[in-house]
């Protein structure tokens, strides 16, 4: 063993994750209106193909549940054939993006973006997995999902097989909240996997008349894309592909990052990683599978179970792949809407309850995008919405970045000294013209720019209009200074 002096602790760690991945990888594929096996396949090359790679050592990929609801849009926009050339388009771009070294600007994305993002995709996979737990169709879009909730616990109410598939997907709700108050023997086993270990066993003793999930086989499931596909997709589907592209490498990279503060080992290299990712959903691509992402359950359940070495998640990929070939039928015995509970519970934890309210306290205004940018993705879609808080990220940060202050001394005789200092913007300019247009019209100004690091066309376009006009009501012309920056006196000195 002197070879693989880590190999106790990564083949323990190996199992753990594939028990924690086996039921996550179905109810994600389930939920993405897929077949089961997709799922499956996503996280079997998640272990065998990205876990091999270079990049993050120790975080565990698959498919993820942040992605469910773009899949699921993907799957009924442009039909099932089509998602292994949108995965395999994303994929290779996130290759090109590693190549180039992209991979460390993903850091440079607003975590408010990013919460916001998933939060939005949390409510989203809520509302829609509530249907599924009764047995009922979900609405097409993330607003009418939730508004038509009412009336579904309307029609649940009245149907007995209703309200009987939802009190499965209750309990499966209520053993993953309460499976981590147990004793730390009984935790060993995954509270997902424990959940539906259950649901199963309640089915079957009281003969439950709940839905199950269709089995198909592995390689039944596997659809590698064939030409007429590629040919038969619009230009439209080219922001699907950014969307993918853009969400799964965030959501990757972002879980780097937080994987990196859980242990001591080896940092991600975020560029290899991105590639890593990239090779990985090529792969599914040609199979036709599921995109993937790293999963940050899967990865912190790997670190606490005692990963040394990337063994553990190429390990992991291997056990899905024998439970895939060997024991197929056993997914036919899961229940929807234990899976559907499973992902009720996923969805709650991608949404940010304990920041919130402290963000907001502190950072108003990122307080402000991570809301809007969730509201956005329900009201509108998962691109425009991630688009919407991108922007206003940017707006923020040229606002914040846009610092001028304006001091104006007045000693009653002579003319009014102006000292302008900071970042002069057009963000900034209705403050400004505000304060020198409330100047009296019959006194001189002295207007001193000296303090200014930057003053952008706009402003300086302004304050010459603006000097111009208060010139010609017969006082002095307005005396502009530029040049080494002056400090200002410091009596007698208030702040427009």
């Amino acid at each position: 063993m002197t070879k693989f002096p880590h190999f106790r602790q990564d083949f323990a760690a190996s199992l753990v994750v594939f028990l924690v991945a086996l039921p996550l990888c179905v109810g994600v594929a389930v939920a993405s209106g897929v077949p089961a096996e997709l799922g499956l396949i996503t996280g079997i090359v998640g272990g065998l193909v990205t876990g091999l790679l270079p990049g993050s050592s120790l975080q565990v990929s698959g498919p993820a549940a942040g992605l469910t609801v773009l899949v699921f849009e993907a799957v009924q926009e442009y039909g099932l054939p089509a998602l292994g050339v949108i995965v395999l388009a994303a994929g290779l771009l996130q290759l090109l993006m590693g190549a180039l070294k992209l991979g460390r600007w993903f850091r440079a994305i607003s975590v408010s973006v990013v919460e916001g993002m998933l939060a939005g995709i949390g409510l989203v996979l809520i509302a829609g997995q509530l249907y599924a737990a009764a047995g009922l169709t979900a609405p097409a879009s993330g607003i009418d999902k939730i508004l038509g909730l009412p009336g579904a616990a309307v029609d649940a109410a009245g149907s007995t097989a209703a309200l009987t598939s939802l009190a499965l997907g209750a309990g499966t709700v209520a053993v993953m909240v309460l499976w981590k108050k147990l004793p730390k023997p009984a935790r060993a086993v995954p509270g997902a996997l424990a959940a539906v270990v259950l649901a199963i066993a309640a089915t079957a003793v009281f003969d439950l008349p709940v839905a199950t999930v269709e089995v198909r086989g592995l390689l039944g499931s596997i659809q590698p894309p064939g030409p007429d596909v590629f040919t038969g997709l619009g230009i439209g589907v080219v922001g699907t592909i950014v969307a993918f592209t853009l969400i799964a490498s965030a959501e990757s990279l972002f879980s780097a990052a937080a994987v990196d503060r859980l242990h001591d080992g080896p940092r991600t290299r975020y560029d290899k990683e991105l590639m890593a990712q990239g090779a990985g959903n090529t792969v599914c691509g040609v199979l036709g599978a599921l995109p993937m992402t790293a999963v940050i359950v899967r990865s912190s359940a790997n670190v606490a179970a005692g990963a040394r070495t990337k063994a553990s998640r190429v390990m992991h990929g291997l056990w899905l792949l024998l439970f895939a070939a060997l024991l197929p039928a056993t997914l036919a015995l899961i229940p929807l809407p234990a899976l559907a509970g499973i992902l009720v519970h996923a969805g709650f934890k991608l949404i940010p309850f304990a920041r919130i309210v402290p963000l907001w306290r502190e950072h108003r205004g990122e307080a402000l995008i991570l809301v809007i940018t969730a509201v956005s993705i329900v009201a509108v879609n998962m691109f425009e919405g991630v688009l919407i808080g991108l922007a206003l990220s940017v707006v923020k940060t040229a606002w914040d970045a846009s610092h001028v202050k304006l001091d104006i001394i007045d000693k009653g005789a002579g003319p009014i000294q102006v000292y302008l200092s900071g970042n002069a913007t057009f963000l900034r300019l209705p403050k400004i013209l505000d304060s020198l247009e409330s100047l009296p019209q019959d006194r001189p100004v002295e207007l001193d720019l000296s303090g200014l690091h930057h003053l952008d066309h706009a402003c300086r376009t302004a304050l010459e209009s603006w000097a111009a006009r208060h010139s010609t009501a017969g006082t002095e012309p307005v005396k502009v200074t530029e040049g080494e920056p002056a400090t200002p006196p410091a009596q007698e000195v208030t702040a427009a």
